[in-house]
């Protein structure tokens, strides 16, 4: 019997394995990193990928990836991912960025790399609240929505609406890749597994930028347990930032 097995999973080695995860029960960081690892592994990349960190609980990170990391300070990851790139076009760049980090400090610089077409690959975490600082209320979170800076919620005459990365950078004719999507089930899991990978491949092949927004859940900060963060998060999250792939050039040049 033992003669007729055969191994049809293993760990990634993108991954530390002999680290416990520090986030917080229900975070979704943990899955994402896990599939970053096995898309780049399966790409033979792990000895050329260099991650450039945002602050925040995206900064985590470092503590559980195996391949080199550099800290950006905070929001200038896409920035510092254009240096690392430029100097060093062999290397396979990837920002990892929160919406704190992405949509609002950092905004210039990710529509400027974005705008030029930067060869390197963004993740981008959006759970709609700055988490590891306190849960402040964060460019995409949903109105109505209660913060510590917002503690009667979002309100749209007072703080404006959320920020919607992937529509906003599809005005722009540069980027080559923008996708969003979520973790939060076993096939939102392999859709997300394909994106990432078709991101890096991207890059590989020298496409420019590519961007893949991942919408998860903060339990910790929303004030739910793991369980009802998944029902907030598929009952209001998605209503506000819709799935899907809103650039392709790949297919544009196609039809």
């Amino acid at each position: 019997m033992a003669d007729e097995m055969k191994k049809v999973y293993e760990k990634t080695i993108g991954v530390k394995q002999d680290v416990v995860s520090g986030f917080c029960p229900g975070c979704m960081h943990g899955t994402v990193h896990k599939l970053v690892g096995e898309a780049v592994q399966e790409l033979g990349m792990l000895d050329k990928l260099v991650r450039v960190e945002g602050v925040g609980c995206c900064g985590l990170g470092q503590s559980f990836v195996s391949h080199d990391v550099i800290i950006a300070a905070h929001g200038r990851a896409c920035a510092v991912a254009t240096g690392v790139k430029r100097c060093s076009p062999e290397s396979l760049v990837y920002t990892y960025q929160g919406d704190g980090d992405l949509a609002s400090i950092g905004l210039d610089e990710t529509v400027s790399a974005a705008n030029r077409g930067e060869n390197f690959t963004v993740i981008f975490i959006n759970n709609g609240i700055y988490g590891m600082t306190g849960g402040q209320m964060g460019p995409t979170t949903l109105v109505g929505m209660k913060a510590t800076t917002a503690p009667f919620g979002r309100r749209v005459e007072e703080h404006g609406y959320p920020m919607h990365i992937c529509e906003l950078l599809a005005q722009l004719k540069t980027p080559y890749f923008l996708a969003r999507t979520s973790v939060d089930t076993p096939q939102n899991v392999m859709k997300t597994r394909k994106y990432i990978k078709q991101a890096f491949q991207n890059q590989i092949d020298g496409k420019g930028f590519s961007l893949v927004e991942i919408v998860t859940s903060c339990p910790t900060n929303w004030g739910y347990t793991a369980k009802d963060a998944l029902t907030f998060l598929r009952e209001n999250m998605f209503k506000e930032f819709p799935m899907g792939v809103y650039r392709d050039k790949d297919k544009e040049q196609e039809a």
